[in-house]
């Protein structure tokens, strides 16, 4: 088998030499056929691999003017989450997201990943797809296990990657006091209930307690967070000095 044929056979495919070696073997050298037949071992290999836990992996993004996707893919390891080859897969999944939309990605996912099931022989899966369109989206990741999204009116670009910096690190789980759903505040008035001296007038007791309860939500807001950059303001306060208004924002993490 020439040595041309398997490096042929390798750049299409990304294999080993071996591999490619004994796919054309198998067809005689007839390269459209060793691609069918490594397709369909890849196939084959992911089947066997499908069922184990996918506890490791790696988020990524990609942005064109007025458009980014995000999506989340697993693998088994730590190490290969760090494999230059996954690395390389999670990018290449995040630019089809953004080319050809979740539906068409989500449809054809597994043409994507088989071969590097089949190369490093760990089961992987495509998790979180979100693709955001607005005026103005910036975008943050943090060692490929946390990335965000958000998506403004007005402002600028910097001004959304400086609100996704800060979302990463601080993780809110609401976007203002009025998405706190009734049965979170209640669960925080129990909890926090214990904490207020019963000595105290009621209408003491009660001040003490929402003041605890507003504390609370207050750090798992995102409007009523801290900006991160600056502790002087608020995240509503930063929106509001640059003429900006969040529209929507995406949060994956491993």
């Amino acid at each position: 088998m020439s040595i041309e044929l398997i490096k042929e056979l390798r750049d299409a495919t990304g294999l080993s030499v071996m591999q490619c070696k004994k796919a054309l073997e198998e067809t005689n050298g007839d390269i459209e056929k060793a691609l069918m037949l490594l397709k369909k071992k890849s196939s084959d290999a992911a089947t066997k691999k499908a069922d184990r836990d996918t506890g490791a992996g790696r988020v990524a993004v990609a942005s064109s003017e007025g458009k980014t996707a995000v999506i989340t893919l697993y693998c088994e390891t730590d190490f290969v989450a760090k494999n230059d080859d996954f690395v390389a897969l999670a990018n290449d999944v995040a630019a089809y997201a953004l080319t050809n939309g979740k539906e068409v990605l989500e449809t054809n996912v597994t043409e994507l990943i088989n071969p590097l099931i089949q190369k490093i022989g760990e089961n992987m899966k495509l998790g979180q797809v979100d693709i955001l369109e607005g005026e103005t989206i910036g975008s943050y990741i943090h060692n490929g296990a946390i990335a965000v999204a958000v998506n403004l009116q007005g402002g600028n670009v910097d001004l959304a990657k400086d609100i996704a910096m800060h979302i990463s690190a601080m993780k809110p789980s609401y976007l203002t006091k009025e998405d706190v759903p009734a049965e979170a505040l209640q669960k925080a008035k129990e909890t926090f209930g214990n904490e207020v001296d019963t000595s105290k007038p009621a209408d003491i007791q009660e001040k003490i307690l929402q003041g605890k309860i507003d504390s609370y939500f207050k750090e798992q807001t995102l409007m009523e967070q801290t900006f991160i950059k600056d502790p002087s303001k608020s995240i509503k306060q930063l929106l509001s000095e640059k003429n900006a208004t969040l529209t929507n924002y995406v949060m994956h993490s491993i």
